[in-house]
């Protein structure tokens, strides 16, 4: 396909049911060309037992599935434990994920389609931090990257991606990745649905995964905010959000302020921050593009 996009998703999948959400979107877009998966933070087998679970029974055991690190840089862990593997014995999924394979993984793919892939991030960025670390030339021969993290403008507060690994965060943001799309608090808190939408969409194929996940969700919410979806759209439709461009910083020293981001503005900064969004047109296009499982 003359438009695909060659697409690595690194995910923390199995605690929000907005990744598993994200990933039934980028199973069913046809223009993405999914090279992998990986997983991030605690447990992070059984998150990669999630993923792969859906990936089966979408049908696609093409898609490599790796698990990554469980614990970040410096801090304290903030969710060392994948509430949604619960429903893992109901859905066929590979058991054997060797602990902490995914920065190798990344890296080898990344290295052998320099200048091509999209690197998708929507959980705490700590493997990434860890690959530009080992790697720093990596950084710069993905193509772009587009990050599910922080939150830019009005009354700040750190949003939780990135709060789990503020000093891996701050090593992405500073890496010379060509061009960084990110879509924050601002824009992703304005993509909701009920429990009760969702249970009625939310049906055929992997969605069915889903569903079952997002019962566990729904003991103690009663929504969904779609934040993940929302940054899988922008990796293919960015238009459906506006953005200004400038450069990222993260905020890592002081333990009080740790996980604040800030945009300073520039004409010439590689990162790119959404400021709004049109959640119609957004959810036009995920519930058109998932429609296919239905």
């Amino acid at each position: 396909m003359a438009d695909a996009v060659p697409l690595l998703f690194d995910t923390d999948i199995g605690s929000d049911i907005d990744d598993a959400v994200c990933l039934s979107y980028l199973l069913a877009e046809p223009r993405c060309q999914l090279l992998g998966v990986s997983t991030v933070t605690g447990e992070a087998q059984k998150r990669a037992m999630l993923a792969d679970a859906i990936c089966r029974v979408a049908g696609r055991t093409d898609v490599p599935v790796w698990s990554g690190a469980e614990q970040p840089l410096l801090v304290s862990q903030g969710q060392p434990a994948a509430p949604q593997a619960e429903v893992l014995p109901r859905w066929p999924h590979r058991e054997d994920f060797p602990a902490n394979e995914a920065v190798c993984k990344l890296r080898q793919v990344i290295r052998e389609r320099p200048g091509e892939v999209t690197l998708l991030t929507v959980g705490p960025l700590t493997n990434i931090g860890l690959l530009f670390a080992l790697d720093p030339p990596a950084a710069a021969m993905l193509k772009r990257m587009v990050i599910m993290g922080g939150m830019f403008f009005g009354d700040r507060m750190a949003e939780w991606n990135i709060k789990c690994d503020p000093h891996a965060a701050a090593v992405v943001f500073r890496a010379p990745v060509p061009e960084v799309r990110v879509c924050g608090l601002d824009v992703t808190t304005k993509c909701q649905k009920s429990a009760e939408e969702c249970r009625r969409r939310f049906r055929g194929g992997p969605l069915d995964v889903v569903a079952q996940m997002a019962e566990v969700w729904f003991r103690h919410r009663e929504l969904i905010t779609f934040h993940d979806p929302l940054a899988g759209v922008c990796a293919l439709e960015p238009k459906v959000c506006t953005w200004r461009r400038g450069r990222v910083d993260v905020l890592h020293g002081d333990p009080k302020l740790a996980g604040l981001t800030a945009l300073a503005e520039s004409a010439e900064g590689a990162h790119f921050v959404a400021d709004t969004v049109n959640p119609d047109r957004f959810f036009e296009l995920y519930f058109q593009t998932v429609g296919v499982f239905g």
